[in-house]
């Protein structure tokens, strides 16, 4: 079903027409009263129509409608769409009318935490129970942007590392006709999309850079990862949703990532992990830089004909220029007062 925009009528005249007739439906009410107690038969016509305009003259005002801007109001008349009135200001429309969102009392928190409503009331869902809420009387479908952060999940990698993921996903209506006709309750389908989504994707990444991963679907190996890639991943859940939920008439304007962590129950094994790979890099930094500068010192020595030392005496001098260069702790320096040899 596709959106049909509705021409309405400006609703002041209508506000303005109804309170004059109003008025004159009471002014011949009463003056209807005198003239029939005159004993005149054009009073009993006139109160009659009076009495009658003043039982059924409201009916005209139910049709009046206030619509603000990025308000969208989806109307339907006896079971028929009628169309959507998307232009702000005030409007009169076909006073039998019904407006129609099945998402009024829906409130997006987060996805594990989905107001839905029920007899009437707003029940909303949380790890204590069930809490009842008043219900919320606007029947308009707002096309402002609209964020869904979702409740941290727990997914597992491409490694099988369980994973503690967030995601916020920045989103708006673009069709109100299939939001509220294609689907029971677009909110509660576009948390349900997220959810998914946001598994599919992430099982297909390590949560860092590990060798022999494919994350790309090409056959051949690369270094995306959770950590590194955040932005292509974040772009790849924004498209999986959308995918999914075009038919519901929204549009995903943004999907970030705002947690990422290993699951509690193996974080510290994998905080050493990640400890004991920093150290090895940190070795390994700091021997390239030793043996450089034993280089440096030996070619300078050297070239300036300082001192000559032979094999034996470069090896010990080597040897402890890597101690100390490498060592944890500062060298403590030994005078030679002696001779060389």
């Amino acid at each position: 079903m596709q959106e049909k925009v509705l021409k309405a009528r400006r609703g002041m005249p209508v506000l303005l027409g109804g309170i004059i007739l109003y008025l004159l439906a009471l002014a011949g009410t009463i003056w209807g009263g005198a003239l029939l107690e005159n004993g005149k038969g054009i009073g009993a016509v006139l109160l009659i129509l009076g009495i009658l305009w003043l039982l059924v003259g409201f009916i005209p005002f139910i049709g009046l409608k206030i619509i603000k801007p990025n308000e969208a109001l989806v109307l339907t008349l006896f079971g028929k769409y009628m169309g959507t009135l998307r232009e702000a200001g005030f409007f009169f429309v076909h006073p039998f009318s019904t407006a129609i969102n099945p998402a009024a009392k829906t409130r997006l928190g987060q996805s594990g935490d989905v107001e839905s409503g029920s007899a009437g009331k707003v029940i909303r869902h949380t790890a204590q129970g069930a809490e009842a809420l008043e219900p919320s009387a606007s029947r308009k479908v707002s096309l402002k942007v609209m964020t869904l952060n979702n409740s941290k999940q727990k997914v597992n990698d491409t490694l099988g590392n369980p994973i503690d993921i967030g995601i916020a996903v920045m989103w708006r209506v673009v069709d109100t006709a299939k939001a509220v006709f294609q689907v029971d309750n677009y909110k509660e389908y576009l948390s349900l999309q997220c959810d998914s989504a946001l598994r599919n994707i992430v099982r297909i990444y390590p949560y860092d850079v590990a060798p022999n991963v494919d994350t790309t679907g090409d056959g051949m190996p690369d270094e995306g990862s959770l950590r590194g890639s955040s932005a292509e991943v974040a772009e790849r859940i924004r498209a999986e949703i959308q995918s999914k939920v075009t038919g519901a008439g929204l549009e995903i304007l943004e999907a970030r990532i705002t947690y990422l962590a290993y699951a509690q129950e193996i974080a510290a094994v994998m905080l050493q992990r990640q400890q004991a790979s920093a150290i090895i890099d940190a070795r390994k930094m700091i021997v390239d830089g030793a043996v450089g500068m034993v280089e440096m010192a030996l070619q300078k020595l050297n070239e300036n004909g300082i001192v000559q030392l032979d094999d034996e005496r470069k090896a010990a001098m080597v040897s402890n220029l890597l101690v100390v260069l490498c060592g944890n702790r500062d060298a403590q320096p030994v005078v030679n007062s002696g001779s060389l040899y």
